[in-house]
This record gives structure tokens, sequence and C-alpha cells, in this order.
């Protein structure tokens, strides 16, 4: 039987940014398992389809200070590829898989998006952790449909720990939130979100065509969208109405982009900016405004919840330069009692619960299953389906003035 002091086995899904660490953001799989593991750490392979970035990847690892943990990685195009290794002996089955592919590969039971199937018929009994979304495809009823299958398929078939990467779920402010609601046996009562982008960094031209990455409401505003379903509860998604600030609006034409827009089709560019509106299954409402708007680095992320007697305002919630922030007022005050929490980082937090899930350590609690992330990943779905008719219909004239 394994010990926490004994090695830890990994293979990593996936070389980009995700993985390894991006200027855009905080978004670093490897140095969050280094952290938490340290020199326990034994890095198996990195499966690549494209080898040259997993080499630029390993030759940064091992010149940093976990060298150790990468110094026998071998890189793989696929995981059949390491399971052979295992089944030949020249390799150890691994406690735990990171994936971090592009979410076209998988959530899908057809061959070549099937990676979750992949995985589990070659490690049935190792745990799972997945990058956010868990899926991209069109049709969007079809690639909906497939996540659903998926999840059942793990539900059934899977022995081991699953976790979704929808971080917020992790911050020390929204698991405040969550203990005050649950305690109180509050009802929310509506809930007001928004997420809006510095675009300066964001120089990948996929991201920006919505026919490669689906657009910024499934890529990126997923992990609000998941984060009012976590703290409002179930939405009635056929309540959903969107619009969307369309590329070739007049106040849609940026100044900062860092990048040849010219060679995506006009119609496949993202939106600048989308509203969306909607009923929870509880009767509560909500509002979402996710854009792509600002300068520098920073995002504004915040999350407001309301319930009888309290209001709760999240702000800085990815907290790239700025602390994480909670207001709370509170019945018999109309002061807002002010929590800031400096150095939380969410990202560690979630890989810490993940190895303690497998570990039986000290904060073994997965916020996000695979379940409920196909769900975050229907309501993106909706909301660009809402917003992309309105303006089909503002454009045709459909819509008096």
């Amino acid at each position: 039987m394994s010990s926490a002091q004994d090695e830890f086995h990994v293979i990593m899904v996936g070389a980009g940014y995700a993985m390894f660490g991006t200027p855009e953001g905080p978004w670093n799989i490897a140095k969050r398992a280094e952290q938490k593991l340290g020199s326990r750490l034994v890095v198996d392979a990195v499966i690549e389809v494209v080898p040259t970035r997993a080499e630029e990847a390993l030759k940064i690892k091992r010149d940093g200070p976990h060298k150790e943990s990468y110094k026998n990685t071998v890189i793989l195009p696929s995981v059949a590829e390491f399971k052979k290794l295992v089944d030949e002996g020249k390799a150890k089955e691994p406690r735990a898989i990171f994936v971090a592919t592009p979410p076209t590969v998988r959530g899908s039971t057809q061959p070549g998006k099937d990676l979750e199937i992949q995985l589990n018929k070659a490690f049935p009994n190792i745990a799972i952790f997945f990058e956010k979304p868990v899926a991209t495809g069109q049709p969007w009823e079809e690639s909906v449909g497939e996540a659903l299958k998926v999840s059942e398929y793990l539900k059934k078939n899977h022995k081991a720990p699953i976790s979704i990467g929808y971080v917020l779920r992790y911050l020390k402010i929204v698991q405040q939130v969550k203990k005050i609601i649950e305690e109180n046996n509050l009802n929310v009562m509506a809930t007001n979100a928004r997420f809006v982008v510095a675009y300066e960094l964001a120089i990948k031209t996929e991201w920006w065509n919505k026919d490669i990455m689906l657009g910024p409401i499934i890529e990126q505003a997923t992990h609000i969208c998941d984060l009012v379903r976590f703290l409002g509860g179930e939405i009635n998604f056929d309540t959903i109405s969107a619009h969307a600030l369309e590329a070739d609006d007049k106040p849609g034409q940026l100044s900062k982009k860092n990048f040849d827009e010219s060679v995506i089709p006009d119609d496949l560019r993202i939106p600048r900016a989308t509203t969306a509106s909607w009923k929870y299954e509880s009767g509560a409402v909500g509002i979402f405004l996710h854009s792509t708007a600002l300068h520098g680095t920073d995002y504004e992320v915040q999350l407001e919840v309301f319930a009888d007697g309290y209001a709760f305002i999240l702000q800085n919630i990815f907290g790239t330069s700025k602390a994480p922030e909670l207001h709370i007022r509170r019945p018999g005050s109309d002061e807002f009692e002010k929590i800031v929490t400096p150095g939380d980082d969410a990202y560690q937090t979630e890989m810490n619960h993940f190895i303690d899930a497998i570990e039986g350590g000290e904060t073994p609690e997965i916020f996000s299953s695979y379940e409920d992330a196909a769900k975050t990943y229907e309501m993106t779905w909706v909301i660009r389906n809402s917003a992309e008719e309105w303006s089909k219909k503002v454009k045709e004239g459909k819509v008096k003035k």
C-alpha cells in the first residue's frame, strides 16, 4: 500500500499552456503538482501529438528546481503507447493522470474524440484530473449529448476520483459564501455575474475564431457560468435569453489586438460582449456579462449573490494581481464586512484536494464532478445559441427599431 512518502508517478496528457504555464494567466497544472508533491513527483510520460511542444516544456523543467521529477520523462503520441510500457514492465502504473488537451479530442464516445474512454479502459483505477471544459464540438446538441454519455460511462466504469478544473469553486471566499448559505438555510434570490477579459496577451488566433475554440462563452466564461450554478443552484436552461455585441458592430472595434484578425472570416469572429439572463429551478433569477474589452493583463471578474437579509459581493475572483475579496452584508447591519484573502491560490487548493482524494489526505473533497461539468458545458452552449439567434434577427431586420 502506498503512503504519503512514496514516489508519486503521474503522466501528463497535453503539453500546452494549461499544463506548463502561460504569460496570459495563472494556469499551470505541472507547477501545482510540483508544489503539492515536491520531490515525490515522478512524471513518467508526457503524451503529446506535437513532440516539439513537449520537448520545449521538458527542457525548461530539466533546467529548473524540480528537474529530478522530469529526468526520465518520455514523450509519447498516445495513452496506448504508455499503457504498452506499463504492460511490458518498463514503466510503473501512474497514480494520477493530468489531462490538458484541447477539448476537441475528448468529451465524446466517438473514436478520435473519446480520450476519457481510452483512459478508463487503460487505467480504470487511476485518478484523473481534466481541464475544463469537458468538450467542445458541433453540432451543439450532439456534442452536449455525447458529453452526458461520457459522464454516465465514467460514473459506471471508473473506479477512482475524477476532478474537473472548475477552479473558482475552490476559492476561500467562494467556500465561505457556500458555508454561510448552508448554515443559515438561505435561499438564493438573485445572482449578478461578470467576466471581463484583458485581451492584449490573447494572441492565439484560434481563440478568436469561434469555429475552432467555439468562442469565449464556451471556452472561458464557462468558469463564471459554473460558479453561478455552484452558488445559485440548478438553472432552467429553457429560460436563458442572451444578446451579443458582435465583432462587426461599431462598439466592437478593438484597438490593442496583437494578432491579425483579418485571417478570420467576419462571421467566425468572436463576440466582444455577451449578456444573458435566466431563472433558476428554485425560482431565483440570474444575470451575466462576459466581455473582451480591457487592456493590460488583469481580468475583472465579479459575482454578486443575494438572499433574504444577505448580500455577498465576490471581487478579484481570479486574483492574478489583486487578492480575492468578499464583501458581506448581513441582517441587522447596513455595512459590508470586507474579507481579503491574499495568497489564496485556488489552483493550488484544487490540486491539493485532488491529491488528497487519492491518498486520503486532509482535504479529500472534490467540488466539480464530470457530471456537473457537463451541465455547465450545456449551459454555455445555450447562452451562445440564444445570443446568435438574436444577432441574426437584428441583422435581418426582424426586430422592430
